[in-house]
């Protein structure tokens, strides 16, 4: 069981590496399935009210669960083939959103507040 993303990416490449599908992980292949799989999750909300889809019953957690497992899957892959620290990038990104979107001028505002 991997602890971190580091664990994950490595148990990942072995995976890949057993059964001969490192060539096929090119990042173009990785985005493009990434978003098939992002695609399979958002299709599990897709007829589902504001309020379903916040009281999701235990059946559709497994199932929402194993699609957030795949994009997590091929995003650490991703991230692999380019060289991308997602801690670190996440981590700067939210440094920058919080400057972007400061709280005490973005609270409970959907538009930027620059647009109000």
């Amino acid at each position: 069981m991997a602890r971190d993303l580091r664990e994950l990416r490595d148990a990942l490449r072995h995976f890949a590496m057993e059964r001969g599908w490192d060539h096929l992980h090119t990042p173009k292949n990785l985005a493009m399935a990434l978003t098939v799989e992002a695609g399979e999750l958002l299709e599990h909300f897709q007829w589902m009210g504001e309020e379903q889809s916040r009281r999701i019953d235990d059946a559709t957690r497994v199932l929402l669960s194993r699609e957030m497992s795949d994009v997590l899957l091929y995003l650490v892959q991703l991230a692999d083939k380019l060289d991308v620290d997602l801690l670190a990038s996440a981590t700067d990104k939210m440094r920058l959103n919080a400057i972007k979107y400061p709280a005490d001028k973005q609270h409970g505002q959907i538009k930027a507040y620059k647009e109000l």
